[in-house]
């Protein structure tokens, strides 16, 4: 029998027994597979793919058409994580009805479960709407990637009084606007921690410490995808980024040298056939 599809529910649950929520990035069908199988919680189809797959240099030029097609490609691999479609640039600024029809694009033909936007009380209207209609709302404060230019650059966010406290009533008034959990993002860790505490919905810490409901990194950073250095709050499990060059590097010798394909890599077919072809070959060679 398979196993049923999480939801926001699981969330509500979780922070009620205190179980620490687990949740990654994907965005695309072979690893949102890994990733679900590895038994993570909650996928985020975030519009952070613009900087690790097409290529850009932030979240700002990702339209709600590249959303819904790697959303679409996440949901076909997945069985039982929850899966989260993030709100690109201006897809939930310009009037309520746009609003709610880019979200509506994202779970209907997207097929997740929920959407993420930015923000703090300036979109709660936004995220009331949204809920009203039917659609799980996650919130997202802190570093926020789409605001980056008004922000200065990417820096921790709420290091000042006034900073902190804004936060602490933003992250209520998404609470009051109905959202189902709130990502914390290049927050102080104490902080995150007053802010989790304030609330009843779940926090999702990414760079905000260890005190929050539970913790989200991009997928290809957990994974050492990139060279480089990353961002201080990501802790690498691997380094693909070296094993996978040695391995592209290792095929292009293979194949330079002629020793692959191999044997082994090969099909055979009938010696007859084959003798008959030669005959045939040869006869009508000039």
């Amino acid at each position: 029998m398979a196993e049923e599809r999480l939801t926001t529910a699981f969330f509500r649950g979780a922070r009620s027994a205190g179980r620490l929520i687990t949740m990654l990035t994907a965005y695309d069908y072979p690893m949102a597979k890994l990733v679900d199988a590895a038994g993570i919680d909650a996928i985020l189809v975030g519009d952070s793919l613009g900087n690790v797959v097409l290529g850009y240099t932030s979240t700002i030029p990702v339209t709600m058409d590249d959303m819904v097609h790697h959303i679409k490609a996440v949901t076909r691999g997945v069985t039982r994580a929850m899966v989260v479609g993030d709100m690109p640039f201006l897809s939930y600024h310009l009037s309520l009805e746009e609003s709610l029809k880019n979200a509506g694009r994202i779970i209907q033909e997207g097929g997740a479960q929920a959407v993420k936007l930015e923000g703090g009380q300036e979109v709660a209207p936004v995220i009331r709407a949204m809920v009203t209609a039917g659609i799980p709302v996650m919130g997202h404060l802190g570093l926020t990637p789409q605001a980056v230019h008004q922000m200065g650059g990417y820096k921790v966010q709420g290091k000042d009084e006034a900073a902190a406290r804004k936060l602490l009533d933003d992250a209520r008034a998404l609470e009051e606007a109905g959202v189902f959990s709130i990502v914390l993002e290049c927050v102080p860790a104490a902080l995150a921690e007053l802010i989790t505490r304030a609330l009843e919905v779940p926090t999702i810490g990414i760079g905000a410490g260890p005190n929050c409901s539970g913790q989200i990194l991009v997928t290809h950073d957990l994974l050492g995808l990139y060279d480089g250095a990353g961002p201080k709050f990501v802790k690498r499990y691997a380094n693909l980024h070296q094993d996978i060059t040695k391995a592209l590097q290792a095929y292009r010798e293979e194949v330079q040298t002629g020793s692959f394909p191999a044997t082994e890599h090969c099909f055979a077919m009938p010696e007859e056939i084959l003798t008959r072809l030669r005959r045939e070959i040869t006869a009508k060679a000039p």
